[in-house]
């Protein structure tokens, strides 16, 4: 008779482990399947979004503030009046884009620490339970440091004009952190900073301002 009933309590926690077993399988790929995507997708589209919006202001805050298109670039003529050469004060424009690489990189990592939470509902894609569940929180962290290229723009502005434009061209790494995985993610963006209307005829040269 015991042993008839060790034989059905064996039988038992065997069926119990299977089906714990089952369980655990099943949410793991729920996890891995539906949910870890969910929350990736969620939280490239909110720090892409807040990575631009943060290297655009701090962009548009320290140039627009503190220079302009003379501080970056002397037109130089000879006696005649005819431009000569377009000389870029290089140190400075350096100055400036370290300023902004370091600002946007020290605000990139304070919205990192902080991070976004997303409901478990949501990140199941679940339009019914969008709000149900516990909040999951998905933190982010910047890859190095931001880099900062500059580029130039020569277009026709009327007869004997040039439009000279300068723009810089930002590209922040960021590392995407889920409870279970992580992502890298680029962002890149091209914000205009300085323009003139060069009256005369414009050297045919390469103005390099990397």
């Amino acid at each position: 008779m015991k042993e008839k009933k060790f034989k059905k309590s064996k039988y038992f926690y065997i069926i119990i482990s299977f089906i714990i077993i089952y369980i655990m399988i099943c949410l793991f790929y729920y996890t891995s399947s539906v949910l870890t995507p969910g929350l990736l997708g969620i939280a490239e589209a909110k720090y892409k979004s807040d990575a631009v919006e943060i290297i655009e202001q701090t962009s548009y805050d320290i140039y627009s503030k503190n220079y302009n298109y003379e501080d970056f670039i002397t037109i130089e003529k000879d006696s005649a009046g005819n431009i000569t050469m377009l000389r870029a004060n290089t140190v400075k424009m350096s100055a400036v884009a370290q300023k902004v690489a370091l600002d946007c990189t020290n605000k990139l990592k304070k919205q990192g620490i902080e991070g976004i939470k997303v409901p478990l509902g949501y990140a199941s894609r679940n339009n019914i339970f969008g709000d149900a569940g516990p909040d999951i929180t998905v933190k982010m962290k910047p890859i190095d440091r931001v880099e900062i290229k500059y580029d130039s723009e020569f277009e026709s502005a009327g007869i004997n004009q040039t439009r000279h434009k300068i723009k810089v061209k930002l590209t922040a790494k960021i590392k995407i952190i889920v409870p279970t995985t992580s992502k890298e993610v680029e962002v890149c963006d091209e914000i205009p900073i300085s323009e003139t209307i060069i009256v005369g005829k414009v050297p045919n040269t390469n103005l390099q301002l990397n």
